[in-house]
């Protein structure tokens, strides 16, 4: 055991076994400690020199041998977080040293890749698109002053209304983009668009999309819904990457400290809608209330695309209104009304005889036995705590 123990402190340390005691202060005490103790520490610090000067030297060599290899002697250059061999997933610091956004990395989220790994819900979707497509009628639009356009006027109580207003918001996140086709871009306050008459053209059991930005709207944009008839029950959270063009945005409002990368769309709902018994009229579960992708170029108002899957997949209405639309909105199955549009080709009588037959756009019996159901009424997930919605990712609409 000595010799093993010696061996091991003279060959890591360059020391005896008498010499580690003194230097740990275990060693008894001699008479002529002090000299000893001298002669120690004039052969520890000998030891330690020559342990340094070899150390350096080895390090000289290295560095001489690959002059291009990265030499780590601490971990201060991982704590940074920036752009390191190991940012240890550091995404906001990420975000400050490249302008690349965290969501950028979420996996997944096209709507072409998102169910490769479910094949049914895949099928569900293809499915019902191929339905929607089929009972789509066919697409109109009408160019109107929405301040002066009485919407009673077009003669029809619509199943889905979405409403994407040009808020003042936007002209203060992009005040150099203001007009539209040459002309001023008039942009809404929100008592502008609580004066809107929504609920006068909602039929008894309805749905309504108000996309309301990402600072005030989201107050202002609970009480439209509110004075309109309806009843919040969702919020639609569209996260803006920007992969095609990473950086940091100029323009910021007044006063802010972090650039905003979201927006919301708020979900309103009117009537008894039930989604274990009325199955005629919504088919819920099949999509989340969470939209990620790319953001449009600077001063772009353009929403995503999916935000129509979303309420397609969900109601199964068919007049479906889409106010403050563009002409790169128009959609079959869908009333678009707006201002920024070049033509009109609405005739409100002929748009009433699209759903004198078929009011929705009804189920095959593939699309029932694939789609998510919700528990019945006596099951035991609605006795207990909460209403029986999955937490995670986005919660299923």
């Amino acid at each position: 055991m000595y010799s093993k123990t010696s061996k091991s402190a003279h060959a890591n340390l360059g020391l005896s076994v008498d010499e580690l005691k003194v230097a740990l202060g275990t060693a008894p005490e001699v008479n002529n400690s002090s000299s000893y103790s001298n002669a120690f520490g004039t052969n520890f610090a000998k030891n330690a020199c020559h342990n340094n000067q070899r150390t350096q030297h080895d390090e000289e060599s290295a560095i001489k041998k690959m002059p291009g290899e990265i030499i780590y002697r601490d971990s201060s250059t991982f704590l940074k977080g920036t752009q390191s061999s190991n940012p240890h997933n550091d995404y906001c610091q990420h975000f400050v040293d490249t302008g690349q956004r965290p969501q950028n990395f979420i996996r997944d989220v096209g709507l072409a890749d998102r169910f490769e790994e479910y094949p049914k819900l895949r099928e569900l979707i293809r499915l019902k698109d191929k339905l929607i497509q089929d009972t789509a009628s066919a697409p109109m639009y009408l160019k109107a002053d929405l301040k002066v356009l009485d919407l009673k006027t077009l003669g029809t109580k619509f199943d889905v209304i979405l409403i994407e207003p040009p808020l003042e918001e936007y002209s203060r996140a992009a005040p150099s983009v203001a007009t539209v086709g040459g002309a001023p871009r008039i942009f809404w306050n929100w008592d502008d668009i609580l004066n809107l008459d929504v609920g006068e053209v909602a039929a008894h059991r309805s749905f309504v999309f108000l996309w309301c930005g990402s600072s005030e709207g989201l107050d202002m944009g609970r009480n439209c819904l509110k004075k309109w008839g309806f009843r919040r029950c969702e919020d639609i959270c569209w996260i803006r990457t920007n992969i095609n063009k990473p950086g940091h945005s100029k323009q910021l409002e007044p006063k802010a400290v972090f650039q905003r990368t979201k927006e919301h769309c708020l979900m309103g709902i009117k009537g008894t809608v039930r989604r274990s018994t009325d199955g005629d009229f919504i088919h819920a579960n099949v999509d989340i209330d969470l939209i990620i992708s790319e953001e449009d170029e600077f001063g772009s108002f353009e929403k995503p695309i999916e935000i129509f899957h979303i309420i397609e997949h969900f109601c199964l209405g068919r007049r479906r209104m889409h106010l403050f639309g563009r002409d790169s909105s128009i959609r079959p199955g869908w009333l678009t009304v707006g201002p920024e549009l070049i033509n009109s080709n609405f005739n409100a009588e002929l748009y009433q005889t699209y759903f004198a037959e078929a009011p929705a756009t009804g189920c095959t019996s593939r699309i029932e036995s694939l789609r998510p159901k919700s528990p019945p009424a006596n099951s035991k997930i609605l006795r207990g705590r909460g209403r029986g919605f999955p937490r995670g990712r986005g919660r299923p609409r």
